[in-house]
């Protein structure tokens, strides 16, 4: 199970472009908490704190109680992180309220293991990585950290779905209407291009099979010899 987050914030009593400006240039960032049949909030939060956050690498697939912001503590999830498009800064950040065990849609990573027991992976193929992450339907407080999908038997050509995937109690993908590919073995470069020159080969040298065929002459249908005329010796 992911971990539970922990933010501090304060409200804003200014909304617009330039009360934002004017927070993020004292280190802070604005932020709004919405949804569960409730106001939204205007908040804001210390910068270095919540650039910490985004660094776990699971910020956007874990609870994240917003604290000392109207009161009691807040049970989010967070929905969207705006980045600034030259320095990389959060600018804002999106929360949604949601219950302790409320159902949640969310992004969780893929770990691959059991890369030795791949034949494909072995003989020199490679593993390609269709998604990265599964969007999986599951109680807020049960969000697993990771999906673990393991390699085993997997040979160059084959490919992994969704439906090879064992997904933790009560966990379900959000996608049903499809069996989708989550990863595949390929050949590398190196042996697509020695098949490729050994197709080659292989017409060439049945190409030139056939033309000596063609070019042969049976020995019965080669033209008689001349014979020789009469002499003048009489």
């Amino acid at each position: 199970m992911s971990d539970t987050l922990t933010l501090s914030a304060e409200t804003r009593d200014r909304v617009g472009k330039g009360a934002s400006r004017a927070l993020r240039r004292e280190g802070r960032v604005p932020a709004v908490i919405y949804g569960n049949n409730q106001e939204p909030l205007s908040i804001h939060l210390e910068e270095r704190a919540l650039v910490k956050a985004l660094n776990t690498g699971h910020f956007f697939n874990s609870v994240i109680m917003i604290e000392g912001a109207g009161g009691k503590p807040v049970r989010t999830l967070a929905k969207d992180a705006a980045l600034d498009v030259v320095t990389d800064r959060p600018v804002h950040v999106d929360f949604l309220r949601i219950s302790a065990h409320a159902k949640v849609t969310v992004n969780v990573p893929v770990a691959f293991t059991d890369e030795e027991g791949s034949p494909g992976l072995e003989k020199g193929g490679v593993l390609n990585i269709v998604r990265h992450e599964l969007e999986l339907v599951c109680d807020a407080s049960e969000i697993p950290s990771e999906i673990t999908v393991s390699l085993n038997g997997l040979d160059v050509g084959d490919s992994l779905h969704i439906s090879a995937v064992t997904l933790p109690k009560g966990v379900e993908s959000a996608i049903e209407d499809r069996d989708f590919t989550i990863a595949t073995i390929v050949a590398p470069s190196a042996l697509k291009a020695e098949e490729a020159e050994a197709a080659e080969a292989a017409e060439a040298e049945a190409a030139a099979d056939e033309a000596a065929a063609e070019g042969d002459t049976p020995a019965d249908e080669a033209a008689p010899a001349e014979t020789a005329g009469p002499t003048d010796a009489e």
